[in-house]
């Protein structure tokens, strides 16, 4: 098994290199960056000394376990993508992440990421997932960091619903491609609380396929950019902005109902001709001020 250890970074450094009077502890404690990515790496060591390491490789490894990174307070940028991890954990004293990769492990539940309150990106995409499970979000992990969190990547993880996304209304790009994604009046329910939404890729998901996909997502996102690859244009969106709000005003005038209030309720049956006027200013039953009806 290789493990990451200081020997193993000192072995494969460039501190042979540097001056000699600096000893390995000082190279160590000065280190900011360290990529150990594609070295069969199965378990990280004790590496506190290294506690000014901002950025950290390890994808493409045979990692397990995220472990061992208490120490790293300063670090922005964690990579593991690409390894044998299967829960996120042992990440709360990274209060300083920005950017957290963990696609293509065999992660189920995004969870583990309450403290984490400087998150801008985080990359799940691709999970090996056991046969018809889907990836599902812890909402404590969402809430948290929905103020901070701008890039989300949840491609190919068989993701049917994104009403627990919701509360993530800072995110400006959206990777949500190769997923079972259907419901398209969720889809406009959720991005039109988005105002900050500029890209979102859903191509291969159910959605895609219904009528007017396109014309429906661009008008719930006012300031969408980019959809499925394909760039919007401004002139485009108002044009079905514009063609949405006089769709909507003729048929405001084509419907009875909305211009006389007195109208037949025609999913109720018709009005009974009994009515009286209710006392000033209390709402009647049927929950038109001043009106009263009954029915059989």
């Amino acid at each position: 098994m290789v493990r990451l250890t200081v020997h193993l970074i000192a072995k494969l450094s460039n501190h042979s290199k540097t001056s000699r009077s600096e000893s390995l502890q000082q190279y160590l404690k000065k280190l900011t960056h360290l990529n150990f990515s594609n070295k069969n790496i199965e378990d990280i060591d004790d590496l506190s000394i290294c506690r000014n390491l901002t950025v950290l490789y390890l994808y493409d490894n045979h990692i397990s376990q995220i472990c061992n990174l208490g120490f790293a307070s300063n670090l922005t940028h964690l990579y593991m993508q690409n390894n044998n991890i299967s829960h996120i954990e042992n990440i709360s004293s990274l209060h300083n992440l920005s950017k957290l990769f963990l696609g293509g492990n065999s992660i189920t539940v995004v969870e583990g990421l309450e403290e984490l309150k400087s998150l801008k990106e985080l990359h799940v995409e691709g999970q090996r997932l056991p046969h018809g499970e889907k990836l599902v979000f812890d909402p404590r992990s969402i809430s948290s960091i929905s103020e901070s969190l701008c890039i989300l990547n949840i491609s190919k993880n068989n993701i049917d619903q994104i009403w627990d996304l919701a509360p993530l209304i800072k995110i400006t790009h959206l990777f949500a491609a190769d997923n079972q994604l259907q419901d398209l009046q969720e889809l406009e329910t959720v991005f039109s609380q988005w105002s900050q939404l500029r890209l979102l890729d859903l191509s291969g998901n159910p959605a895609c396929h219904k009528p007017k996909y396109r014309d429906r997502l661009i008008t719930a996102c006012k300031i969408l950019e980019d959809l499925d690859g394909k760039q919007i244009n401004e002139m485009s969106r108002q044009f079905l902005i514009n063609w949405k709000a006089s769709r909507k005003a003729k048929k405001k005038l084509a419907d009875p109902q909305i211009n006389n209030p007195l109208a037949t309720d025609f999913h109720t049956g018709p009005q009974h001709p009994h009515v009286h006027t209710s006392s000033l200013g209390k709402p009647s039953e049927s929950g038109r001020p001043g009106v009263t009806f009954w029915t059989e």
